[in-house]
Protein backbone atom coordinates (compact mmCIF):
# COMPACT_ATOMS: atom_id res chain seq x y z
CA UNK A 1 0.00 0.00 0.00
CA UNK A 2 2.54 2.33 0.83
CA UNK A 3 4.58 1.82 -2.56
CA UNK A 4 0.99 2.05 -4.52
CA UNK A 5 1.14 5.96 -2.51
CA UNK A 6 4.97 6.76 -2.95
CA UNK A 7 3.71 5.69 -7.05
CA UNK A 8 0.88 8.05 -7.22
CA UNK A 9 2.69 10.86 -5.34
CA UNK A 10 5.67 10.45 -7.94
CA UNK A 11 3.18 10.41 -11.00
CA UNK A 12 1.31 13.81 -9.67
CA UNK A 13 4.62 15.71 -9.19
CA UNK A 14 6.06 14.60 -12.72
CA UNK A 15 3.98 17.16 -14.47
CA UNK A 16 5.28 20.05 -12.62
CA UNK A 17 8.55 19.22 -12.47
CA UNK A 18 8.58 19.16 -16.41
CA UNK A 19 7.16 22.20 -16.89
CA UNK A 20 9.79 23.38 -14.32
CA UNK A 21 12.42 22.63 -16.75
CA UNK A 22 10.76 23.70 -19.73
CA UNK A 23 10.14 27.13 -18.56
CA UNK A 24 13.99 26.99 -16.95
CA UNK A 25 15.08 26.11 -20.71
CA UNK A 26 12.82 28.82 -22.42
CA UNK A 27 14.17 31.54 -20.14
CA UNK A 28 17.63 30.17 -21.12
CA UNK A 29 18.41 29.53 -17.44
CA UNK A 30 19.31 26.19 -17.64
CA UNK A 31 21.04 24.91 -21.22
CA UNK A 32 21.04 20.90 -21.28
CA UNK A 33 22.35 20.57 -24.81
CA UNK A 34 25.63 21.71 -25.94
CA UNK A 35 25.95 24.43 -28.78
CA UNK A 36 28.22 22.63 -31.34
CA UNK A 37 28.68 24.47 -34.49
CA UNK A 38 28.11 21.05 -36.70
CA UNK A 39 27.13 17.10 -36.69
CA UNK A 40 29.33 16.20 -34.25
CA UNK A 41 32.16 17.38 -32.62
CA UNK A 42 35.71 17.97 -34.28
CA UNK A 43 38.49 16.85 -31.71
CA UNK A 44 40.75 14.62 -34.35
CA UNK A 45 42.78 18.37 -35.58
CA UNK A 46 42.92 19.27 -31.75
CA UNK A 47 44.16 16.08 -30.08
CA UNK A 48 46.41 14.96 -33.18
CA UNK A 49 50.50 14.97 -32.99
CA UNK A 50 53.18 14.94 -35.21
CA UNK A 51 54.29 12.12 -36.81
CA UNK A 52 57.73 11.72 -35.77
CA UNK A 53 60.73 11.40 -37.51
CA UNK A 54 62.93 7.98 -38.40
CA UNK A 55 65.94 8.15 -36.54
CA UNK A 56 68.80 9.53 -39.33
CA UNK A 57 72.16 8.59 -37.96
CA UNK A 58 75.43 11.21 -39.85
CA UNK A 59 76.85 8.06 -41.07
CA UNK A 60 73.57 6.53 -42.89
CA UNK A 61 73.49 9.71 -44.93
CA UNK A 62 75.13 8.82 -48.00
CA UNK A 63 74.22 12.10 -50.13
CA UNK A 64 72.19 15.32 -49.25
CA UNK A 65 71.62 18.70 -50.47
CA UNK A 66 70.27 21.78 -49.31
CA UNK A 67 67.64 23.72 -51.51
CA UNK A 68 65.78 27.16 -50.69
CA UNK A 69 61.94 27.43 -51.96
CA UNK A 70 59.15 29.97 -52.27
CA UNK A 71 55.80 29.29 -51.74
CA UNK A 72 53.71 32.16 -52.87
CA UNK A 73 50.13 31.56 -51.29
CA UNK A 74 48.49 33.48 -54.27
CA UNK A 75 48.68 30.33 -56.21
CA UNK A 76 45.41 28.11 -56.27
CA UNK A 77 47.04 25.54 -55.00
CA UNK A 78 48.56 27.19 -51.48
CA UNK A 79 45.93 29.47 -50.88
CA UNK A 80 44.53 27.39 -47.71
CA UNK A 81 48.21 28.90 -46.29
CA UNK A 82 46.35 32.24 -47.04
CA UNK A 83 42.74 31.82 -45.84
CA UNK A 84 40.37 32.56 -44.19
CA UNK A 85 42.15 35.69 -43.26
CA UNK A 86 39.46 36.67 -40.54
CA UNK A 87 40.22 33.42 -37.98
CA UNK A 88 36.79 31.62 -36.81
CA UNK A 89 35.98 27.74 -35.57
CA UNK A 90 39.50 27.38 -34.75
CA UNK A 91 40.26 27.80 -37.95
CA UNK A 92 43.41 30.02 -39.01
CA UNK A 93 45.58 31.17 -41.38
CA UNK A 94 49.78 30.25 -41.41
CA UNK A 95 51.05 33.35 -40.08
CA UNK A 96 48.47 33.95 -38.07
CA UNK A 97 49.10 30.20 -36.57
CA UNK A 98 53.00 31.78 -36.09
CA UNK A 99 52.21 34.45 -34.83
CA UNK A 100 49.66 33.71 -31.63
CA UNK A 101 52.25 30.82 -31.03
CA UNK A 102 54.98 33.30 -30.87
CA UNK A 103 52.83 35.96 -28.92
CA UNK A 104 51.83 32.95 -26.21
CA UNK A 105 56.07 31.98 -26.30
CA UNK A 106 55.27 28.71 -27.40
CA UNK A 107 57.92 29.46 -30.55
CA UNK A 108 61.31 31.18 -30.83
CA UNK A 109 61.72 33.43 -33.91
CA UNK A 110 65.25 34.14 -35.37
CA UNK A 111 66.59 37.10 -37.48
CA UNK A 112 66.28 36.84 -41.14
CA UNK A 113 68.64 39.30 -42.14
CA UNK A 114 71.52 36.57 -42.09
CA UNK A 115 72.64 36.12 -45.46
CA UNK A 116 73.04 32.37 -44.76
CA UNK A 117 69.55 31.99 -42.85
CA UNK A 118 71.13 30.27 -39.92
CA UNK A 119 69.21 30.08 -36.44
CA UNK A 120 71.47 32.56 -34.61
CA UNK A 121 69.84 35.58 -32.97
CA UNK A 122 66.48 35.27 -31.49
CA UNK A 123 63.82 37.82 -31.58
CA UNK A 124 60.99 38.05 -29.06
CA UNK A 125 57.09 38.80 -30.13
CA UNK A 126 57.54 42.72 -29.46
CA UNK A 127 60.68 43.02 -31.25
CA UNK A 128 58.89 41.59 -34.19
CA UNK A 129 55.67 43.72 -34.13
CA UNK A 130 57.73 47.11 -33.11
CA UNK A 131 59.59 46.49 -36.23
CA UNK A 132 56.52 45.58 -38.47
CA UNK A 133 54.36 48.47 -36.71
CA UNK A 134 56.89 51.33 -36.50
CA UNK A 135 56.23 54.64 -37.43
CA UNK A 136 57.89 56.01 -40.79
CA UNK A 137 58.25 59.47 -42.02
CA UNK A 138 56.83 60.14 -45.57
CA UNK A 139 58.40 63.33 -47.90
CA UNK A 140 55.16 65.03 -49.75
CA UNK A 141 54.32 67.81 -51.46
CA UNK A 142 51.24 69.81 -51.73
CA UNK A 143 48.97 69.54 -54.49
CA UNK A 144 48.04 73.50 -54.19
CA UNK A 145 50.58 76.23 -54.27
CA UNK A 146 52.70 77.17 -53.23
CA UNK A 147 53.73 73.23 -53.52
CA UNK A 148 55.79 73.04 -51.08
CA UNK A 149 57.31 69.84 -49.56
CA UNK A 150 56.72 68.81 -45.88
CA UNK A 151 57.08 65.78 -44.25
CA UNK A 152 54.43 63.46 -42.05
CA UNK A 153 54.21 60.97 -39.54
CA UNK A 154 52.53 57.60 -40.11
CA UNK A 155 52.31 54.79 -38.31
CA UNK A 156 52.44 51.47 -40.13
CA UNK A 157 50.29 48.40 -39.80
CA UNK A 158 50.15 45.32 -39.86
CA UNK A 159 47.99 42.22 -40.70
CA UNK A 160 48.50 38.76 -41.34
CA UNK A 161 47.21 39.01 -44.88
CA UNK A 162 49.85 41.15 -45.58
CA UNK A 163 51.95 37.89 -46.25
CA UNK A 164 51.98 36.70 -49.55
CA UNK A 165 54.84 34.15 -49.61
CA UNK A 166 56.95 31.89 -47.36
CA UNK A 167 60.53 30.59 -48.01
CA UNK A 168 61.41 27.60 -47.14
CA UNK A 169 64.81 25.88 -46.16
CA UNK A 170 64.91 21.85 -46.68
CA UNK A 171 67.56 19.29 -46.51
CA UNK A 172 67.09 16.36 -48.95
CA UNK A 173 69.28 13.33 -48.46
CA UNK A 174 69.20 10.03 -48.99
CA UNK A 175 69.28 7.40 -46.04
CA UNK A 176 71.00 4.50 -47.00
CA UNK A 177 70.79 2.48 -43.91
CA UNK A 178 66.79 2.49 -44.80
CA UNK A 179 67.25 2.98 -48.68
CA UNK A 180 65.11 5.99 -49.54
CA UNK A 181 65.18 9.54 -50.60
CA UNK A 182 63.80 12.30 -48.62
CA UNK A 183 63.07 15.68 -47.80
CA UNK A 184 62.65 17.19 -44.35
CA UNK A 185 61.88 20.78 -43.68
CA UNK A 186 64.57 22.86 -42.02
CA UNK A 187 62.63 26.53 -41.43
CA UNK A 188 60.10 28.75 -42.49
CA UNK A 189 59.76 32.45 -42.81
CA UNK A 190 57.45 34.60 -43.82
CA UNK A 191 57.92 37.49 -46.23
CA UNK A 192 56.35 40.99 -46.75
CA UNK A 193 56.12 42.87 -50.12
CA UNK A 194 58.56 45.99 -49.59
CA UNK A 195 57.56 49.71 -50.96
CA UNK A 196 59.14 52.62 -50.50
CA UNK A 197 57.25 56.01 -49.95
CA UNK A 198 55.53 56.52 -53.47
CA UNK A 199 54.28 52.63 -53.56
CA UNK A 200 56.98 51.39 -56.09
CA UNK A 201 58.09 48.25 -55.00
CA UNK A 202 61.44 47.33 -53.90
CA UNK A 203 61.99 43.68 -53.20
CA UNK A 204 61.06 41.39 -50.38
CA UNK A 205 61.25 41.77 -46.40
CA UNK A 206 62.16 38.56 -44.62
CA UNK A 207 60.23 38.80 -41.28
CA UNK A 208 61.89 35.79 -39.25
CA UNK A 209 62.93 32.68 -39.52
CA UNK A 210 60.86 29.38 -37.40
CA UNK A 211 62.66 26.41 -36.71
CA UNK A 212 60.40 23.82 -38.41
CA UNK A 213 61.44 20.77 -35.80
CA UNK A 214 59.95 23.20 -33.11
CA UNK A 215 56.57 24.44 -34.79
CA UNK A 216 55.54 20.49 -35.67
CA UNK A 217 53.80 20.16 -32.20
CA UNK A 218 52.04 23.34 -33.00
CA UNK A 219 51.11 22.94 -36.89
CA UNK A 220 50.14 19.78 -36.43
CA UNK A 221 46.79 20.89 -34.69
CA UNK A 222 46.52 23.94 -36.86
CA UNK A 223 42.95 23.07 -38.91
CA UNK A 224 43.65 23.44 -42.66
CA UNK A 225 40.85 23.39 -45.26
CA UNK A 226 40.32 20.73 -47.23
CA UNK A 227 39.21 21.38 -51.19
CA UNK A 228 38.12 18.11 -51.84
CA UNK A 229 36.40 16.92 -48.67
CA UNK A 230 35.10 19.16 -45.90
CA UNK A 231 34.67 15.67 -43.62
CA UNK A 232 38.63 15.19 -43.90
CA UNK A 233 40.70 18.54 -42.50
CA UNK A 234 43.79 18.61 -42.45
CA UNK A 235 46.60 19.56 -40.59
CA UNK A 236 49.49 22.68 -41.75
CA UNK A 237 52.10 19.44 -40.72
CA UNK A 238 50.19 16.91 -42.71
CA UNK A 239 50.39 19.94 -45.66
CA UNK A 240 53.83 20.06 -45.16
CA UNK A 241 55.13 16.33 -44.57
CA UNK A 242 52.80 15.03 -48.05
CA UNK A 243 54.41 17.91 -49.77
CA UNK A 244 50.64 19.22 -50.94
CA UNK A 245 52.20 22.67 -51.79
CA UNK A 246 53.14 24.41 -54.95
CA UNK A 247 56.86 26.24 -54.80
CA UNK A 248 59.31 27.05 -56.88
CA UNK A 249 63.41 26.91 -55.92
CA UNK A 250 65.36 30.12 -55.53
CA UNK A 251 68.14 29.17 -54.22
CA UNK A 252 70.56 25.40 -53.81
CA UNK A 253 73.56 25.35 -51.62
CA UNK A 254 76.83 25.97 -53.90
CA UNK A 255 80.49 27.42 -53.45
CA UNK A 256 79.42 30.78 -53.83
CA UNK A 257 76.26 31.07 -51.25
CA UNK A 258 74.29 32.86 -53.82
CA UNK A 259 70.56 32.64 -55.26
CA UNK A 260 69.73 32.45 -58.67
CA UNK A 261 68.60 35.53 -58.88
CA UNK A 262 72.30 36.76 -59.02
CA UNK A 263 73.12 34.75 -62.16
CA UNK A 264 70.09 34.44 -64.10
CA UNK A 265 66.88 36.86 -64.57
CA UNK A 266 63.52 36.50 -66.51
CA UNK A 267 62.75 33.11 -68.05
CA UNK A 268 66.27 32.30 -67.59
CA UNK A 269 65.64 32.09 -63.67
CA UNK A 270 62.49 30.11 -64.27
CA UNK A 271 64.61 27.11 -65.93
CA UNK A 272 67.06 27.27 -63.34
CA UNK A 273 64.77 26.91 -60.67
CA UNK A 274 63.01 24.31 -62.91
CA UNK A 275 66.30 22.51 -63.49
CA UNK A 276 66.99 22.53 -59.42
CA UNK A 277 63.89 20.70 -58.85
CA UNK A 278 64.71 17.74 -61.83
CA UNK A 279 68.25 17.00 -60.31
CA UNK A 280 66.38 16.07 -56.91
CA UNK A 281 64.21 14.15 -59.11
CA UNK A 282 66.12 12.78 -61.68
CA UNK A 283 69.10 11.09 -58.78
CA UNK A 284 66.80 9.38 -57.30
CA UNK A 285 65.24 7.65 -60.67
CA UNK A 286 68.40 7.19 -61.55
CA UNK A 287 69.87 5.19 -58.15
CA UNK A 288 67.54 2.30 -59.08
CA UNK A 289 68.37 2.07 -62.40
CA UNK A 290 70.04 -1.48 -63.07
Amino acid sequence: MKRITTILIFLGLLPGFCMTVQAQTETGTTNPTPVIDGIYSKTTISEKKPVPYSYIREADVAWSRRVWRVVDVREKMNQPFYFPEVPHNNWRNLTTVLFDALKDGKLTAYDATSPTDEFVIPLTYTDIMKKLEDTVTLHLQRSKPPYDAYDTLVKKTFSPSDVKRFRIKEDWFFDKQRSVMEVRIIGICPVLDNFDDKGNFRGYEPIFWIYYPEARPILAKAEVYNLKNGAERRSFDDIFLKRMFASYVYKEENVFDRKITDYATGIDALLESDRVKRELIDFEEQMWEY
